[in-house]
């Protein structure tokens, strides 16, 4: 059984609901992961903003003009009026439902009960619609099997537990339908997988059933070799390590979630990404054993902030670079890139939210400079410290840029360089050009 996600965007239309309802009739059992309606979860979270404000006024206005869009949808969707009315006297609860919250004290409780109804509409919409056209298809719904623990981690064992007790409840459906992001927490609380949450239910499900294969549906073909936005001639890349997706996903590349590929790796279950618009092209394989060594493709993650901290007392000080760390874990700040000499330490972050304490803190061990507005631009492929010549390729594509940061040998499928933001779009086209020969 595969495992198929379509995100927002291939949902956000009823033309395009009926578009994904003609890819996944094909015969064949699986289980179908659908997001929010394009748009849709942005809304909530604007409507929940106008609550925490108490400003309940302006968030049923909000309200009103989403649920006229989905009417709107509805009308063009069913071909009978028997399923539109079913369809909407189900939008207008949900909408109803949303509508309570105006009334009463409003709590990240509530927000995360409403940033929910966008995954359950969708596919209470799309099922309906299968239904209409006689497809014999299960709802599955999210909040019965998905769960994270404590930690706000996966609770694997639950969700195979339960994902398999209802999938044999509707045995005799043809496929299934549930929801991306949306989970209940270790207190039975609605709750969810955070922003891009899609992939990685989709990701989750997929190892929980141990799916022949977990595709990725969008609206671009495949992980690029670059970004399109900046760069002309880009290509997709046909076959992606697991490590060398998680390593563009996290520094940059959009198309896909950084914390969904690990379910899928430990499982060795393949993820393909496919565009929903261009359904024939072959897209991204992404595997344990993607063939073909080489640098594979260039990202950039944006809004980094780089900290110099330099010492005196550093020189043979062991216990300098704990004391740094630990400033930044007591702040629950990650760190993206590290380097260090004998009497300094430079590290980068992309949460600027405890800055000034962190700063505050820095400074009991050394003199702390600090540059905004910088974005680390990676390379990504097979790139082990044997394989001669790719930092060549890529130092030389650097010659003429400013680089605050080169950081190499943390992972075998990344070299990475830290540039001010109005030299991005130049290092992402020089290195096109060195290392693809395009990118004008």
């Amino acid at each position: 059984m595969k495992v198929l996600k379509f995100g927002g965007t291939s949902v956000g239309t009823a033309q395009r609901m009926q578009h994904v309802a003609h890819l996944v009739c094909d015969g064949e059992s699986k289980i179908v992961v659908l997001s929010a309606m394009a748009g849709t979860t942005d809304t909530l979270v604007e409507i929940a903003d106008y609550l925490y404000k108490k400003n309940p006024d302006t968030a049923n206005e909000i309200i009103n003009r989403l649920e006229r869009k989905y009417f709107d949808e509805i009308a063009a969707l069913y071909a009978t009026e028997p399923f539109r009315q079913k369809a909407a006297d189900g939008v207008r609860s949900r909408f109803d439902y949303i509508r309570s919250f105006t009334r009463d004290l409003f709590t990240p409780f509530e927000e995360k009960n409403i940033l929910a109804q966008g995954e359950l509409i969708s596919t209470e919409m799309f099922t309906l619609y299968l239904k209409e056209q006689g497809v014999n298809v299960a709802l599955i719904a999210a909040l019965d099997y998905m769960r994270i623990d404590r930690n706000g981690e996966p609770d694997l064992p639950y969700i195979k537990t339960h994902l398999a007790e209802l999938l044999n409840q509707n045995c005799n459906a043809e496929f299934y339908v549930t929801q991306g992001y949306i989970c209940r927490n270790a207190y039975d609380e609605v709750d969810n997988l955070q922003r891009g949450g899609s992939d990685y239910s989709a990701s989750l499900i997929g190892a929980a059933i141990e799916a022949e294969e977990i595709e990725i549906w969008t609206d671009i073909d495949g992980m690029h070799n670059n970004d399109p936005r900046y760069v002309e001639g880009t290509s997709p890349v046909r076959q992606l390590l697991f490590e060398e997706a998680a390593e563009l996903a996290y520094f940059g590349a959009k198309i896909l979630h950084p914390i969904c590929i690990q379910p899928a790796k430990l499982g060795n279950i393949p993820v393909r990404l496919l565009n929903t618009m261009c359904p024939e092209a072959p897209g991204t394989l992404i595997s344990n054993n993607a063939g073909g060594g080489g640098i594979k493709a260039v990202a950039a993650k944006d809004h980094i902030t780089a900290i110099k901290i330099k010492s005196g007392r550093m020189l043979l000080a062991y216990g300098f670079l704990r004391k740094v760390f630990e400033i930044f874990e007591s702040y629950k700040t990650p760190i993206d890139m590290v380097t260090t000499s004998e009497v300094g330490v430079s590290v980068t972050i992309d949460n600027t939210v405890r800055l000034p304490e962190i700063l505050n803190e820095l400074r009991k061990y050394g003199t702390v400079t600090v540059d905004e507005d910088m974005v680390i631009v990676c390379v990504v492929g097979d790139l082990e410290w044997n394989n001669v010549g790719f930092e060549s390729r890529a130092m030389a594509a650097m010659e003429n840029i400013p680089v605050r940061m080169v950081s190499y040998g943390g992972s075998n499928y990344n070299i990475s360089f830290l540039v001010r933001k109005q030299d991005k779009v130049r290092a992402l086209q020089a290195l096109s050009r060195s290392i693809f020969g395009a990118g004008s």
